[in-house]
């Protein structure tokens, strides 16, 4: 949003003075330099949180693993606590908002690692415990409950103290593995993929419909994407996954990810969109590819498909705007009200 030449305007026409009109566009450069921008330091940011974070769980070594509950437990906590000490310190004296966040993020993350050791010390779940601590990330167990349970609430704690949407994530990760794991609960031991992606299924969109409640109610930190996120993943996950031969299932399946486009332009929350796109991508791959079953004009008409969504994607953009107005203006009173205050521009 260009804003000088609009302050530049008014004091123009006489209603602010030069000088507020200085001062307004320097405050808003001010806001917009500290809000979304996504720089090489953010993705560099963000990459060495999830490294962290991967290096002392999914990705920790059986040695790692074999170092006995109580080092295991000191191990995460003494991280947690640098990392809150240093998170804390960039955020507070340096305004440093995003890596200080993540370092607090990385230490909700420890959580799991600790409830783990304090489990391997006092004996708990040792029925049925598939091995090491990474095991937790690719095996469903009722034992890990503590651990996902334990990571909510360090989830939570963290939230009330830092105001950074990033935690979120790591709730709700935390969330599908404790669905996963009650859900062996409910089914008994022989947990098989088809239930697995229904109950994936059901939690995205559970998951979805929270955002949706908390994009409502925010108004400043933005909590609700991560959430958006993890929400259209599982979901779109495990109904992509779906494989089915029924023409009736394959066309559902790309007039739901249409339904997601649409979605994404009464959000106004892109992520949905980009999900949506890649369905009706597949849809109409698959489509050409029983069309022109071993044809050479097969790779053609894939490129073909290809060039016409970005051709659509050019015309979206240049008309998102009328796009929205004409989307709000075709909706009943009843339903605008559930449309985000940060959507009201898209």
């Amino acid at each position: 949003m260009k804003t000088r030449p609009a302050f530049d305007d008014a004091a123009s026409a006489g209603i602010i003075t030069a000088e507020q009109a200085r001062a307004l566009s320097a405050f808003y450069a001010a806001q917009r330099g500290r809000g979304a921008a996504f720089d090489l330091a953010h993705v560099l940011w963000y990459a060495g949180a999830l490294v962290v974070i991967g290096a002392m769980g999914l990705f920790s070594t059986l040695a790692f693993g074999m170092m006995g509950g109580p080092a295991l437990t000191a191990t995460a906590l003494i991280y947690a606590a640098a990392f809150v000490a240093a998170g804390r310190h960039l955020r507070i004296a340096h305004d440093l908002l995003v890596p200080g966040g993540l370092l607090i993020a990385c230490a909700v993350a420890m959580t799991p690692l600790a409830v783990y050791g304090l489990q391997e010390s006092w004996g708990w779940g040792e029925q049925g415990r598939p091995g090491a601590y990474r095991d937790v990330f690719t095996w469903i167990k009722g034992g890990w409950v503590p651990m996902e349970a334990a990571t909510l609430l360090a989830s939570a704690v963290a939230l009330r103290a830092t105001r950074f949407g990033f935690i979120t994530l790591i709730a709700a990760v935390a969330l599908w593995f404790l669905s996963m794991d009650i859900g062996l609960w409910a089914t008994g031991p022989d947990l098989d993929w088809e239930t697995r992606r229904t109950i994936s299924l059901w939690f995205g969109l559970a998951l979805m419909a929270f955002a949706w409640v908390v994009d409502l109610r925010q108004r400043r930190t933005d909590y609700a994407f991560w959430l958006h996120l993890s929400g259209i993943l599982t979901f779109w996950g495990a109904v992509t996954w779906q494989f089915s031969d029924s023409e009736v299932a394959k066309a559902l399946y790309a007039s739901m990810n249409v339904a997601l486009i649409g979605l994404a332009i009464f959000l106004s929350r892109r992520i949905y969109a980009v999900f949506g796109a890649i369905g009706v991508a597949l849809y109409l791959g698959d489509l050409a590819s029983r069309v022109f079953i071993d044809s050479l004009l097969f790779p053609f008409a894939l490129s073909l498909i290809g060039l016409g969504l970005i051709g659509l994607g050019i015309l979206y953009q240049r008309n998102a705007d009328r796009i929205g107005g004409a989307m709000m203006r075709s909706l009943p009173g009843s339903l605008r009200r559930w449309r985000p205050d940060h959507g009201d521009g898209a």
